[in-house]
């Protein structure tokens, strides 16, 4: 490996540490408690060393937010092959299921923590290729156009959105109470079938 190529991989695991730390500081404190000195503090290094790789505090969240966001649409992005979109809304709600109780602090960052809202011109927003939501919404106006749907639902934002609810709350549980002995669990594979086949039991055309 040359001098470059050694120089340029040590930049990307320096810039991956600086999110992780930030990703957890986030989570614990809140978007307002957390400073470019916190995240310097929690990985032992200056702050200039951090204004390198993020010039502030909005942008290290914008890149966390994005490069968050896109590692699950790719996930959803090796469904994109199957050609009947209930089939690929179901394996759709498997995906985030899977992806969100694998990447628990990914997750809680995402979808668990206060922060301000993503701007409506970040990179890649609306294209199914990097927008999990789009390829869920695009998925859901495929069945809807195929009738899939029952006749009252013809709503793709509504329908998207009242999946992802659903399996939000099993992820959401999952991460926030499965250590709970309180409750006498029973498997997140089974409670994940439930949810996702429920719901398209009740949203579907019978028949």
């Amino acid at each position: 490996m040359g001098i470059q190529e050694r120089r340029e991989r040590e930049r990307l695991e320096t810039r991956e540490k600086i999110m992780d730390a930030a990703r957890e500081l986030f989570i614990e404190e809140g978007y307002e408690g957390v400073s470019m000195r916190k995240v310097a503090q929690k990985i032992e290094y200056s702050p200039t060393a951090i204004y390198v790789h993020f010039p502030d505090k909005e942008q290290l969240f914008l890149e966390l937010c994005h490069s968050d966001f896109r590692r699950l649409a790719a996930q959803f992005l090796k469904l994109a092959e199957i050609k009947d979109p209930v089939e690929r809304l179901r394996r759709i709600g498997y995906a985030y299921a899977d992806f969100g109780t694998k990447n628990p602090n990914h997750y809680r960052m995402m979808f668990m923590t206060a922060h301000p809202p993503v701007p409506d011109d970040m990179e890649g927003r609306g294209n199914p290729e990097e927008d999990a939501y789009a390829f869920l919404r695009e998925t859901v106006k495929e069945a809807v156009a195929a009738g899939a749907f029952r006749s009252d639902l013809t709503d793709a934002d509504l329908i998207s959105q009242t999946v992802w609810a659903g399996v939000h709350g099993v992820v959401s549980l999952q991460i926030a109470k499965c250590d709970d002995p309180w409750v006498p669990w029973r498997s997140l594979k089974k409670r994940t079938e439930l949810v996702v086949e429920g719901l398209l039991s009740g949203l579907l055309k019978k028949g």
